[in-house]
This record gives C-alpha cells, structure tokens and sequence, in this order.
C-alpha cells in the first residue's frame, strides 16, 4: 500500500513539473514574447535595405526638402506651382484634393489617389530628400519630427497605412519602389526589433 501511494506522489508530482511554464517540452519551444537581442550590426544591416525605398521617387516626392511637392520618377517640383500649406493638403485654392482623388485616375501620368492625399505638415515636414541614412534613421526615431509616433506606431505606419502602401500601385507612367512592400515592412520591423541603430 505505501509502495502504491509512494508511486502515486512521484507520478503528480513528474505531471506538476512537465505542465509548469518553462519546463517539459515547452521549454524547447521559443517563446513568441521574448523580444529580439540588440543587433546593431544587424540593425545597421536592415536600415541599408530599406533606405533606397526611402529614397525612391514614391516616397521622396512627398517628402521633399521645400515646401512644393515633388512629381515624377525624376522628382521635379509640382506644376502650378502647386506648396504644401500649413496642414500640408495644399494653399489657398490649389488643395490637394482639388486633382488627386481617392483612387488612382485611369490613363499615363494621371494624378495618383488616396482619400486622404497630402505632405507632412509645415510644422512637420518629415524630409526624406536628401536625407543621409544616419540622418533619416534619427529623424524617423525622434517623435519631435516624426509625426509623434513610437517606433511601433511607425512600423504599423509603414506595414498598413495606404498613402505608403500605394507607392506599390503608384498609377500607370510611374514605377514602383525598388522592392516590394512586404519585403520593405518586414525588414523596417528588423530594424526597429534589432535596436534602431543609426548607420555610422
């Protein structure tokens, strides 16, 4: 009889052990909520890949260095002389929505769509031209000049948001950033996972 209930203490206790967190197989599974180990090298490494999207046509024309937009593969200033305004959805009567609609306008060169198409604010400007990688690394971690996002709201920015998205279906005439939207988010989130460290 004590040798059954001896078994029987050992058997609950082997059973309490395997379903306690951390122990028996769970603890060869990775958990999903560690966070990533700082990687500067590797942070440094997935910055680099998503710089020349940063740089590309789609995204810089709307974040140009002046106050006009910039239009075209070749990033030249707006016709009409078309400025950003204070909200940055244009000035006066030349607003933004007057030509770009909330879709892409069928036929070459058309003006692309988004229901809410505009620049940074002039309080905000958010430059991407000319912009060193060191450079936009800092300005894009620094809330004072990246709309007052953290560094996750500006991964779900980049990963969701339709004015970014679009850049991949810019309207017929214009080419799209050099790779693709998937593959820019996930490496924007390595970089942010890895430590955000700015270029040397």
């Amino acid at each position: 009889m004590r040798v059954r209930i001896a078994f029987a203490a050992v058997v609950m206790a082997g059973t309490a052990l395997a379903l306690a967190p951390g122990c028996g197989s769970t603890a060869e599974e990775p958990s999903r909520e560690r966070p990533v180990p700082r990687d500067e090298a590797g942070a440094r490494a997935a910055f680099m890949e998503v710089y020349p999207v940063f740089m590309h046509a789609r995204c810089v024309n709307c974040h140009p260095a002046g106050d006009a937009p910039l239009v075209g593969d070749d990033s030249q200033p707006h016709p009409q002389n078309v400025k950003r305004g204070p909200t940055g959805r244009g000035l006066t009567a030349m607003r933004c929505a007057n030509c770009h609609m909330d879709r892409n306008l069928a036929g070459l060169h058309m003006p692309p769509g988004n229901p809410s198409w505009h620049l940074p604010p002039a309080d905000m400007p958010m430059v991407f031209e000319g912009m060193s990688p060191r450079e936009l690394a800092r300005q894009l971690k620094d809330p004072r000049k990246n709309g007052g996002m953290t560094l996750e709201k500006l991964v779900h920015h980049i990963a969701e948001d339709g004015l970014v998205t679009g850049c991949w279906n810019p309207g017929d005439g214009r080419t799209p950033p050099p790779v693709k939207h998937a593959e820019f988010a996930a490496k924007f989130r390595a970089w942010v996972e890895k430590g955000a460290v700015e270029p040397e």
